[in-house]
Parts: structure tokens; sequence; C-alpha cells
């Protein structure tokens, strides 16, 4: 037998809020180093870079890189 309507729950659950978006830079930021260190790494191998080819390029390249992924872990 169907319930009669004042025997219906009114109840409405709230909406859930809507998640915060990135700031426009979080996204810029994370693209520009990924790709300054993939360019650093192979200007390294190919000896563009001034004072030769120096170790502490590669590592530079990849910091650059290790550091866009801290950077993404903020991007929503």
């Amino acid at each position: 037998m169907p319930k009669s309507k004042s025997k219906r729950s009114s109840y409405i659950p709230p909406s859930k809020p809507k998640a915060k978006s990135s700031p426009l830079w979080v996204g810029a930021l994370f693209f520009t180093l990924i790709a300054a260190g993939v360019i650093v790494i192979i200007t390294h191998y190919l000896g563009i870079l001034p004072n030769g080819t120096q170790p502490y390029q590669l590592w530079l390249g990849l910091g650059m890189i290790a550091s866009s992924f801290v950077v993404a872990t903020q991007w929503h």
C-alpha cells in the first residue's frame, strides 16, 4: 500500500561542495619545469651548454623534473 504524502520523508541531503580548482600558475609551473628539465638534459648530451658537459647539469635537469612532480601534487 502506498504511503500517504504526510508520512513521506522531506529530507534532502545538502549538496557536496565543489572542489577548488588550482590557480593557473600551478599548471604553467608544472609544464615549464618539466620542459626545462628535459631541455637541460638534452642540451647536456648534445654538448651545447657552456662549460662543456658537467655532472651538475644532469642533476639540475633531474631536479627540475622532480620538482615538477612535487608541483603536480598541488594541481586539482
